[in-house]
């Protein structure tokens, strides 16, 4: 029987925060700090227990990227809100031309 490989809807908060801090290259104390900060919202278990997701790590790899570049969080905070507003609209337009097509 062949194997398949089932990837998580990248939307579906997975993994704990040990791993996610791994992966992203970054400590455990930094995801919450940017939880605090009001930059990311992970899903949490029925236990409270936080579960980021594959979108939460692209993310924080993008917040690891401004901080990089010499932005502060309080900029960091308004650039992903610009990001994110313009990944809406665009979404938006692509739909509408879908539509008229």
């Amino acid at each position: 029987m062949p194997v398949t490989k089932v990837e998580p809807d990248p939307s579906r908060g997975v993994y704990a925060i040990s791993v996610a801090a791994e992966l992203v290259g970054m400590g455990s104390q930094t995801l919450r700090l940017y939880e605090r900060r009001g930059l990311l919202e992970p899903a949490r278990s029925d236990g409270g227990t936080r579960r980021y997701s594959s979108e939460d790590l692209e993310r924080l790899r993008r917040i690891a990227h401004l901080v990089a570049t010499g932005v502060n969080l309080a900029g960091v905070a308004m650039v992903l809100d610009l990001q994110d507003t313009n990944d809406q609209l665009q979404a938006d337009l692509d739909k509408r031309e879908t539509r008229n097509r």
